[in-house]
């Protein structure tokens, strides 16, 4: 009625009507309905909307406490927000933790057996689910326990870095090439030296998971073949000789009269000759583990002319 006085108030000074809606409850009665004419007529209003709740549809109004379908919608969505701020913050907080990928309980793995100087060993490599090493288990056959154990920790600090996401590559980069005993000649011809057990471990590994690894530091790639046509022809002529281009066989006498014909060396005073000796030593001397060349006999052991390296004795 507070709205209806106000329009009245200012009805006389406009020439056109002014349209008030008033709003009533769906339970307004007919006589209810036909006063609030009556009253606008009496203010001199002229005109005047009822609106009965309920009446329409769809209505601008509502007295109804119920919420509508978009402020239930609204409700969810700040719901949904809330709960992707409480997982930014988890993961903010969790941010510089490094995080441990762990194997599956059933694995591939490939196993492989390694001779470096007699020495003989297994190490195994566990793989995740996409090929890549994830674990590394080495054991040393015929060895104690000192080296067993120093084996062990080395997989097991191998294995936790992998899995904590170290690269393949850093982890090669470090542990290739270190020199410490047992270093020597290999059975395995992509790497024919090692220069220890650490080194042929994480060069295998390379040659296996690393791509281009091999093609750049292989046996091939480190030496390469020369073409050398002419070998063919000269071992063709030296064993496919004829029969008439053979020299036919001395006896013994023969032989013996020529090296006494031959003119012989003179030696000098204080010095003797070893060259023979030297070689005749050198048919069973194994190859010197350090630098590959022949070694001669010292001793109960063998020594390398070369670079000096024993096999044992001093």
């Amino acid at each position: 009625m507070a709205h209806l006085k106000m329009m009245a108030a200012a009805q006389p000074f406009i020439s056109g009507g002014i349209s008030k809606t008033v709003n009533m409850p769906k339970e307004t009665s007919v006589e209810e309905i036909r006063d609030t004419y009556i009253q606008a007529w009496k203010m001199g209003l002229k005109c005047v909307a009822i609106y009965r709740d309920g009446s329409k549809r769809s209505q601008p109004l509502s007295t109804k406490k119920s919420e509508t379908s978009e402020v239930n919608s609204l409700k969810s969505r700040i719901a949904e927000l809330e709960k992707e701020v409480q997982d930014l913050r988890k993961k903010l907080e969790q941010a510089g933790k490094p995080v441990r990928r762990r194997l599956p309980d059933t694995r591939t793995a490939i196993t492989h057996k390694f001779e470096i100087a007699g020495h003989e060993g297994y190490f195994t490599v566990g793989l995740f689910e996409d090929g890549q090493p994830g674990e590394l288990f080495i054991t040393m056959a015929k060895e104690g326990s000192t080296i067993g154990g120093l084996m062990d920790t080395i997989g097991t600090l191998t294995s936790l870095a992998l899995q904590y996401g170290v690269p393949l590559e850093a982890l090669v980069k470090k542990f290739a090439f270190q020199r410490f005993e047992p270093y020597g000649y290999t059975n395995n011809p992509e790497i024919r030296q090692a220069t220890s057990i650490t080194d042929y471990i994480f060069r295998w590994m390379a040659f296996q998971f690393i791509p281009g690894y091999k093609e750049k530091h292989g046996q091939k790639a480190m030496q390469q073949e020369l073409p050398s046509p002419e070998i063919q022809e000269v071992m063709k002529k030296t064993f496919n000789r004829s029969v008439p281009d053979l020299l036919p066989l001395k006896t013994d006498t023969e032989i013996i009269t020529e090296e006494e014909s031959r003119p012989q060396p003179t030696k000098q005073p204080g010095k003797t000759d070893n060259s023979k000796n030297s070689f005749v030593n050198s048919l069973d001397a194994p190859p010197c583990p350090n630098c590959g060349h022949v070694t001669v006999r010292s001793g109960s052991c063998y020594k390398c002319l070369n670079c000096g390296e024993t096999t044992g004795c001093s």
